[in-house]
């Protein structure tokens, strides 16, 4: 009897648990409030951004599959990455509700010990705007040339776009896509193209498949610019138009942010129908 006990528990502690797969033990420790008698509200701050993160590492994993995808002229597999990066956005908008319970009075608590500390510096999201196409070398200022960071999100300034491979993917279906735009270089910004445009008409109306790819893309951008939106709105709820930390602009940076979408042809196309 006292063998086969030894046994079962050897068994136990070799083999992957719930708390030893996820790391459990390890990720309960990272949420560090930055005094030894912290306010009550820094917890949730803390949790709520470094969740954000992780959906921004799901959202780039999920947006890398799709790219890979469409090199290959795989419609349905492509659907199902975007639909998952599509309703991560969901989520990251209802955190949003989340955050908005903390008062201003709450997050002025602690809000003077994130001093230079801001999510304007949140590579991940720079990392999510350049694979999405954003070409703009302010991206990586607030990061050491020689960090991580600055080489990831310069690499992906670097390479096509999720947008350069959705052109790739329509050309393999036949719809003409000039080739000044698909031998451009994609380390440019892409600027709405006329052709285009009428390459995206014909895909809209003749290829069933490619149409609901589409609007996939739609609904993803529609997605990031509801959670700018919220996001604006939470600051400004929070802060008002006061100057946000890390020396950015806090709400007004935000609010010039919005209503620049990310697939702009894919929009200029609507009033063609």
């Amino acid at each position: 009897m006292t063998q086969n006990s030894g046994e079962d528990a050897s068994t136990f502690q070799s083999s992957t648990t719930y708390s030893s797969y996820l790391r459990v033990d390890e990720l309960l420790s990272l949420q560090t409030p930055l005094s030894d008698n912290p306010e009550h509200d820094e917890l949730l701050f803390i949790v709520i951004h470094q969740s954000y993160e992780l959906w921004f590492k799901s959202i780039l994993h999920e947006m890398a599959r799709a790219q890979e995808l469409l090199i290959q002229g795989l419609t349905h597999p492509v659907l199902a990455a975007l639909g998952r990066v599509r309703t991560i956005l969901k989520v990251l908008v209802g955190q949003v509700d989340i955050l908005e319970t903390m008062t201003p009075l709450q997050f002025n608590t602690f809000r003077d010990r994130l001093e230079a500390a801001s999510g304007f510096q949140s590579g991940q999201f720079r990392e999510i705007e350049a694979v999405l196409g954003r070409r703009d070398s302010s991206m990586v200022a607030h990061y050491s040339p020689t960090s991580d960071m600055h080489k990831r999100i310069s690499l992906a300034m670097s390479r096509p776009s999720l947008w350069d491979s959705v052109l790739r993917y329509l050309e393999l279906r036949s719809h003409h896509i000039p080739r000044d735009i698909l031998n451009r270089d994609v380390s440019a910004p892409y600027a709405a193209h006329d052709e285009v445009q009428q390459a995206l008409i014909a895909a809209y109306r003749t290829d069933p498949e490619a149409a609901l790819l589409l609007e996939r893309l739609v609904d993803i951008d529609e997605g990031l610019q509801e959670w700018r939106y919220r996001h604006v709105k939470m600051v400004e709820r929070t802060i008002g138009m006061k100057m946000g930390t890390g020396g950015s602009s806090g709400a007004k940076y935000l609010i010039d942010t919005l209503f620049n979408p990310v697939f702009p042809d894919l929009w200029n196309v609507r009033v063609q129908f």
